[in-house]
């Protein structure tokens, strides 16, 4: 199956040689390029990609706006993030934003195939160093007793697919229950542990062994 890409930097030379790395993956199209936030959320729109991968650093609309643009118009377009940027706000701000993967520009061209790929199928990928601070910064207590027997069978499957990426709708089908109850599954889960964000969910879920992100 082919993985439809649109790749947005501000830089052309930066452009050109994410395509260049991409092109011996088979599978990856990169369908078309963006030097803009604004540019970005038309080309989304003319293209449709799968696959946004997304400077932070753009002229006129930034790539967090941009981000949150495209997925809040386009349900089934993953956001990666590609920066140079890799501090808390960033990395938070993308990800409550909608971005499903956070990268740092002087990863190995291998990962940016892997991380396109993983997003692509609905699961995040965050690069090492920004999963060390999702690790160290957002999540307030260990995973110990005093935490994870709170979540009843029915809460953890919630967590587990809404730290794995899947939408609401997703979600209730995938286990055959409602919508509405699956807000309420997630409205339960965050009263228990305390957490208030996705980004914060998908961390603990990584913490306490319900999900891996490699």
């Amino acid at each position: 199956m082919s993985i439809k890409v649109l790749l947005v930097d501000d830089h052309k030379i930066m452009r050109d040689g994410l395509a260049s790395l991409l092109s011996p993956a088979e599978e990856i199209d990169v369908v078309a390029e963006a030097a803009t936030g604004g540019e970005a959320i038309e080309k989304a729109r003319e293209y449709s990609p799968d696959v946004v991968v997304m400077d932070l650093t753009l002229p006129d609309i930034g790539g967090t706006e941009a981000t949150r643009r495209i997925v809040a118009e386009h349900a089934g377009i993953r956001v990666l993030v590609l920066s140079m940027l890799l501090d808390k706000n960033c990395l938070l701000e993308s990800l409550e934003a909608g971005a499903k993967g956070y990268l740092i520009k002087d990863c190995a061209a291998e990962e940016l195939v892997t991380a396109i790929r993983s997003v692509f199928a609905g699961k995040p990928y965050y690069c090492a160093d920004a999963m060390d601070i999702l690790i160290k910064g957002l999540a307030p207590h260990p995973p110990d007793e005093r935490i994870a027997p709170t979540l009843t069978k029915r809460e953890l499957e919630v967590l587990k697919l809404t730290a794995e990426g899947s939408n609401t709708k997703e979600i209730a089908f995938d286990l055959g229950i409602s919508t509405k109850m699956v807000e309420i599954h997630r409205m339960n889960i965050r009263k228990k542990l305390g957490l208030k964000s996705i980004a914060q969910l998908t961390t603990y879920a990584a913490r306490i062994g319900l999900i891996s992100i490699d």
